[in-house]
């Protein structure tokens, strides 16, 4: 079992930061290794809305299904697979913090039995992906804002 949990602080609003992230479409601009992401069912998101990714997991083209599981606007997003190569649990809090927002990410996967994947190596990799995927999410959100309000970026 993988078991993962971090986290990063957001100079942006915690409503800004959640609609983005909780938008399946939005993956492919701060998710290393998806090219792809949408909703196969329904508007907007709820419990119980499925979106399909397409992306890359350690050198193989891989396509998942996926459930949203937890939807508390502006507090928590979340969502399993139900196809791919990995049975994952992710979900997303949000909270604000000092003026910004701290975003927490906790994920858990299981290798298919029927899989080649050392769970080990998957593990150490996913932790990569993540803590790239917050620090992505962090720069295009903050640099959004400066190029919006023309103001130079200060961390």
């Amino acid at each position: 079992m993988i078991n993962i949990n971090l986290n990063a602080t957001i100079y942006r609003p915690i409503r800004q930061v959640f609609d983005f992230v909780s938008t399946p479409e939005n993956d492919f601009q701060w998710q290393y290794g998806t090219l792809a992401s949408s909703r196969i069912s329904g508007d907007v998101n709820a419990i119980g809305t499925f979106f399909r990714s397409v992306g890359h997991l350690m050198g193989e083209r891989v396509q998942g299904t996926y459930e949203v599981t937890d939807f508390e606007p502006n507090r928590k997003y979340g969502f399993k697979s139900l196809s791919g190569p990995l049975h994952s649990q992710t979900c997303y809090t949000f909270e604000i913090a000092n003026g910004s927002t701290q975003v927490n990410v906790s994920t858990q996967a299981n290798v298919g039995k029927s899989s080649q994947m050392d769970e080990r190596i998957l593990e150490k990799k996913m932790k990569k992906q993540l803590k790239e995927n917050l620090k992505m999410l962090k720069e295009l959100l903050e640099e959004q804002a400066a190029v919006m309000n023309k103001i130079p970026l200060v961390r």
